[in-house]
């Protein structure tokens, strides 16, 4: 069975709710302006793209990777852009999504072609791409994973230890209240809840204030509730696939036949998860709320993103030195100024034997 057919065959399994194969992609509306948070995220996303690119030239000795992704320096509101933008959504419906890198074995390589195909229209290529032994999409995070699961596991212990502590008081504090009829069933509630159930906990808060007796019991409810509310947030950082992007990275299996991955670069390692794993997640309903959340993403035009955990994927760099950053100004139509940050050098240090085990390459190859 071909990498295609195994991919179409993991397709069926996806709920429609999630991603419907069957229907055609939305059309998407021409941004009309851009502003300093889209272009530093940008920037940002060029970087990590660049990590990963001069990482894997500098340490394979057979093979080579390219840049490939669809990609522009203009940015809306500019000229040129709507242009742009149109012939990208085009190429979306003909070959699906090109992902930013593309590995070929080195006798495969086009020197003629160089280090970056990505302005090249796709048709005069399309046999050379097939070559490819691998593409990757580059997704980039401004966080430190390290730092951030610490972070999230003092949050847990701490809100744990609240919610714990506060339904002890209510318990033992509250008993006269509590024994009421019409609030019995609290009893049941806070005799629920252990150390293994915060996670799945939910009530309401009661609306008490006839004495001050029931206006305290309603504070302890209330700092109960919050602290759950603590605990169940996500706590872990995301490889992060688009819904909308799903379809079109599999118009561009259906087209070129290549194995797809994604990349999540954080400011101090690198994971990757491949798109076939990313498939076998999503199509499992149990998965759901433990390895991955379906979320509308505020920092994306609210655009619903599916949040893989990271730690699902491999470890591809477990170590990354961080970029130079620097402020740089841009004018605008009527001059508007932007101001932004862009990001230069850097260096991951990749994980050989997790490479080469996620892109199915043999160690003597490599």
């Amino acid at each position: 069975m071909t990498y295609y057919n195994r991919i179409k065959e993991l397709t069926k399994a996806v709920p429609t709710a999630l991603v419907d194969f069957g229907l055609p992609r939305d059309p998407a509306r021409t941004p009309t302006q851009a502003s300093s948070n889209f272009i530093t995220n940008r920037e940002q996303g060029d970087w990590a793209e660049s990590l990963v690119f001069r990482a894997i030239n500098e340490i394979s000795k057979k093979f080579v990777t390219v840049k490939y992704g669809k990609s522009d320096d203009l940015v809306a509101g500019e000229d040129g852009f709507d242009t742009f933008y149109q012939d990208f959504q085009e190429e979306l419906d003909t070959i699906g999504k090109r992902p930013d890198l593309l590995i070929f074995r080195k006798e495969d390589f086009q020197k003629d072609l160089g280090f970056d195909i990505s302005q090249i229209p796709h048709d005069t290529i399309t046999e050379y791409v097939k070559k490819a032994i691998a593409g990757i999409e580059v997704r980039s995070s401004a966080f430190l994973i390290d730092k951030y699961e610490e972070a999230m596991q003092t949050r847990t212990e701490k809100f744990s230890r609240i919610a714990l502590q506060t339904r002890d008081i209510i318990l033992s504090g509250f008993q006269e209240e509590l024994n009421h009829p019409t609030r019995q069933a609290y009893i049941d509630l806070l005799q629920s809840i252990t150390l293994k159930t915060l996670s799945v906990t939910d009530f309401r808060v009661p609306n008490w204030s006839s004495t001050e007796r029931l206006l305290e019991l309603k504070k302890h409810f209330r700092t109960l509730k919050n602290a759950i509310k603590e605990i169940q947030k996500r706590d872990y950082l995301s490889i992060t696939p688009k819904v909308e992007d799903i379809k079109v990275v599999y118009k561009w299996i259906e087209t070129f036949n290549v194995p797809h991955f994604y990349f999540q670069v954080f400011f101090d390692k690198v994971y990757g998860i491949s798109f076939e794993q990313i498939l076998s997640l999503i199509s499992d309903s149990n998965n759901e709320g433990i390895i991955f959340s379906v979320e509308s993403d505020t920092k994306n035009q609210n655009k619903t993103t599916i949040k893989i955990n990271s730690k699902s994927g491999m470890p591809i760099a477990s170590k990354v030195d961080e970029p130079i950053h620097e402020s740089v100004r841009k004018e605008m139509d009527r001059g508007r100024l932007l101001f932004y940050v862009t990001f230069k050098g850097g260096t991951a240090y990749l994980d050989v034997d997790n490479l080469i085990n996620i892109l199915g390459i043999d160690i003597k190859e490599f």
